[in-house]
């Protein structure tokens, strides 16, 4: 007998209707799963045959044939578990209508018992059941509340195949699960760390509520313990709180990527990733046979923190240029192409030289001058470049580390910044971009204009510096910030000289 269901497969950030159809027949006890299955997908004959003899129904002993179709996409993971279970039980006659199976998607992995355990991708299956004309999901109970988010879908909660097979059998109702947004979305309300914990140091505090407001890069070099870390750790606490669109894209990642957190069903505070300096490009970028998103994917809408710069591998940093440009990384294989969403703000910390204290007026750095100069040539200039923000953190006086005055907080610099984001809301309405840094070279030449004396500053910086024009374009991107967080139109020179000294390894390579 011939029984079907209807599954999932993850693509990217996206899912993929699958149609699992399972053939009974008479003959020896057989079973065989077709249809391109990875390692866990051909395991699941396994797994299936424990749980629906320990939930007390018969298995058939006849020749099983299970087809995953279309058969020309990789099937993974162990979210077919459960619909292969429900189809063989459906064709050996267990569910009382056939057609009970009709307009849901399954996914689940089942455990020996019969336990339905939670799956990767719960959030963008249920985005794609829509978009296949399916209302219905039936889903692990620690994945319902993920896919509740989707609006327009019945998600029907179950935690073992005993369960799923009497709500179709009609034995047992189950309430479709609803999500309150608004009541996770509270949860940003507190912030976990804030700027007023930050002492001195108000120069840099400045470079981030620009590069808050304009979603600007910034790099910082400073030597150890001059509070570079502490001051990335609290840029999230200044950026704009995340919208409902951003927390869908943002959590679609993350559910794809399997890092949501135990009970986690929406990410609701913007990303804050920070990679151990020894990350492969894979891990940074994002890879595998099947690609999963890499570190720049799940920093997405969030902060990308690369502490100690210099010490990343240079491979890993060179094909970051593509996504800190694009906003997208493409990872192909020979088998699929993907591309993730990749828009980020990086934000990065190193030394000014291997010892770390050239730049400490209370310690001697033991450094040579070529030692110091194949240190900074690491970081190339092209990425360099794609760096908007380059500051200096000096180390601490003890007057600034006993000063009781309180410094503001955290909450207090996000209402600047949500002023300034909200003109270049206005202003870029019409467009696909949110903020300045996403200015192309036409947006640039319409909201950038400058004052005849702010070209003559520019002109001697350009060739001074020597500066190419990536960095020009960079230097006009942040000068339209900080006109936006004064609310002025035009771009005066003194916006223009402020964003110069936003250039400072620029300065320090031409000193």
């Amino acid at each position: 007998m011939l029984a079907r269901t209807h599954s999932s497969a993850i693509m990217g950030i996206d899912a993929c209707l699958i149609e699992v159809e399972v053939d009974i027949v008479q003959g020896l006890p057989y079973f065989a799963t077709v249809g391109l299955p990875d390692g866990a997908v051909k395991e699941s004959k396994d797994r299936v045959k424990s749980a629906i003899k320990n939930m007390g129904y018969a298995f058939p002993n006849a020749r099983i044939t299970v087809n995953l179709a279309p058969a020309d996409i990789k099937k993974e993971g162990s979210g077919f578990d459960l619909p292969i279970a429900l189809g063989i039980l459906s064709a050996n006659g267990t569910l009382a209508d056939p057609g009970a199976l009709d307009g849901y998607i399954v996914l689940g992995e089942l455990s020996l018992d019969g336990r339905v355990k939670p799956v990767r991708g719960a959030l963008p299956i249920a985005d794609s059941c829509l978009r296949c004309n399916r209302h219905g999901l039936i889903v692990p109970r620690e994945n319902a509340t993920e896919a509740a988010l989707v609006k327009g879908v019945r998600v029907i909660a179950v935690e073992t195949l005993s369960e799923a097979v009497a709500f179709l059998n009609n034995e047992k109702r189950i309430e479709p699960t609803v999500v309150d947004v608004d009541r996770l979305f509270e949860a940003c309300e507190e912030l976990p760390v804030d700027f007023a914990d930050v002492k001195g140091q108000e120069h840099a505090k400045r470079a981030i509520e620009i590069a808050a407001a304009g979603g600007h890069n910034l790099l910082m070099m400073g030597p150890p313990g001059s509070g570079k870390t502490m001051l990335a750790k609290r840029l999230p606490t200044v950026l704009p709180k995340m919208t409902f669109g951003e927390a869908i894209e943002t959590t679609k990642i993350h559910s794809v990527a399997g890092v949501l957190g135990p009970g986690s069903s929406l990410v609701v505070y913007r990303p804050f990733r920070s990679p151990h300096h020894t990350i492969s490009d894979a891990g940074l970028i994002g890879g595998g046979t099947i690609p999963r998103p890499g570190e720049v994917s799940l920093s997405h809408n969030g902060v990308l923190f690369l502490d100690e710069l210099p010490e990343f591998k240079k491979n890993a940093l060179e094909v970051m240029r593509q996504p800190l440009e694009d906003g997208m990384v493409t990872i192909s294989r020979a088998l699929i192409s993907l591309t993730y969403p990749s828009r980020f703000m990086l934000v990065a910390a190193l030394n000014p030289c291997p010892c770390g204290y050239l730049t400490d007026p209370k310690h001697e750095c033991t450094c040579s001058p070529l030692q110091i100069q194949r240190y900074m040539a690491k970081i190339s200039g092209p990425l360099l470049d794609r760096i908007d923000i380059h500051i200096e953190v000096p180390p601490l006086s003890y007057q600034e580390l006993t000063d009781r005055r309180p410094a503001e907080q955290s909450v207090h610099i996000r209402e600047r910044v949500n002023r300034a984001r909200r003109l270049q809301q206005e202003r870029f309405h019409r467009s696909k971009i949110f903020c300045n840094a996403q200015m192309d070279t036409r947006q640039l030449r319409a909201h950038c204009k400058i004052e005849p004396d702010s070209h003559a500053l520019l002109e001697r910086a350009i060739n001074k510096l020597g500066l190419s024009a990536r960095a020009y374009t960079r230097i006009l991107k942040v000068a339209r910030t900080i006109a936006d967080l004064e609310v002025r139109d035009a771009i005066s020179a003194g916006h223009v000289s402020e964003a110069i000294q936003f250039r400072s390894l620029d300065r320090r390579q031409h000193a």
